[in-house]
């Protein structure tokens, strides 16, 4: 079992930051990747950012180049630094550990961007 709480989450003008924390518990050594993925009312969760063990990490193509991935093992949480933020960036946010045995979300975090 693996337990992911997210936090960071708020209100922010458009081209501001945020930085959001998901600090991870449980069997950590089963996780092969860990990831943020955003929902808003209506539509599916998807993909924001993802990091792997040993690869480089991903994005989406709406948020390269303003969103950062990163991880400090030493305190097992994972970051997504959010810079020059968009209205439409406003969702859900949801922290992901990926492991063989499948998926573990956290209760996520809400993000909203005023313009």
């Amino acid at each position: 079992q693996v337990q992911l709480v997210e936090s960071g989450g708020g209100l922010v003008q458009a081209g501001g930051s945020l930085r959001l924390s998901c600090a991870a518990s449980g069997n950590l050594f089963s996780i092969n990747a860990m990831g943020w993925y955003r929902q808003v009312p209506g539509k599916q969760r998807e993909l924001v950012a993802r990091i792997y063990n040993s690869a480089n990490p991903i994005y989406a193509d709406s948020v390269k180049g303003r969103f950062t991935i990163s991880r400090d093992n030493a305190k097992n949480t994972v970051y997504l630094q959010m810079d020059s933020l968009k209205p439409e960036d406003t969702a859900v946010y949801y922290c992901n550990g990926r492991t063989v045995q499948g998926d573990y979300w956290g209760q996520g975090t809400q993000v909203t961007v005023s313009s």
